[in-house]
């Protein structure tokens, strides 16, 4: 095995900010158990692109024994460096002046970037006080009017259990919920049953913060239709 470079997270500084996160080109960071883990050696490019955006100082880089760079390709979901767009923003004053009215194009009601539920910063300004929007990837695609019926006025997490870690996902919503007064969970996704997990996950992640939210369940039918 040779050696390269490498980031290394020191934990005694870390504070679990998350903004390394939507910083890291190739998805080779997450936050667990409260503090931010490079996952795998090979999904990590040495480059350094995170260190800069570490409030902490807590990312450095070394050059160790390590296996071989492997580029994530075809999983845009820990991709977010690539679209100008990747870092946090706070789009809820656009939001709230364009609603939509009958006969007119309807308008996005997305009220933050990024989305990704592996991506959020649990410390992110948006979710104090917010009503949540837990959404598998697939309902926006079979629901044709998911603005206006799931989307207005919430946060958007979105994710898939089947592709996902979902350990990882009850961590980081559980983070969420410890710091930040969260008022509601609406957990929306599709009939097949592999959507069904990730229920548990955040009802555990709920009690699991100590925290008294209101939670809710919408499932989509294949054909696109509102069933529960």
């Amino acid at each position: 095995m040779a050696k390269r470079k490498i980031i290394k997270i020191a934990q005694e500084l870390c504070n679990g900010c998350g903004q390394c996160i939507p910083n890291c080109p190739e998805g080779a960071i997450q936050i667990i158990d409260g503090k931010a883990h490079l996952i795998s050696d090979l999904f990590c490019d040495g480059l350094g692109v995170c260190i800069g955006h570490c409030p902490q100082g807590a990312i450095t880089i070394e050059e160790r024994e390590a296996g071989e760079y492997v580029k994530q390709a075809g999983h845009s979901r820990h991709l977010p460096s690539g679209c100008p767009g990747s870092k946090m923003m706070d789009l809820r004053k656009k939001t709230g002046a364009q609603d939509s009215k009958a006969g007119s194009r309807q308008e996005s009601q997305l009220c933050q970037w990024p989305i990704q539920l592996m991506l959020v910063p649990p410390f992110a300004p948006y979710l104090n006080a917010a009503d949540l929007l837990v959404c598998a990837d697939c309902v926006p695609f079979a629901y044709a009017n998911f603005h206006e019926d799931l989307l207005k006025g919430k946060i958007l997490l979105v994710g898939c259990p089947k592709l996902d870690d979902t350990g990882i996902y009850q961590e980081k919503i559980k983070q969420i919920l410890e710091n930040n007064q969260i008022k509601s969970i609406t957990y929306a996704h599709m009939e097949v049953p592999c959507c069904f997990g990730l229920v548990h996950i955040i009802k555990e992640a709920i009690n699991a913060s100590g925290k008294n939210v209101l939670f809710k369940e919408i499932t989509i039918s294949i054909r696109g239709e509102k069933i529960g």
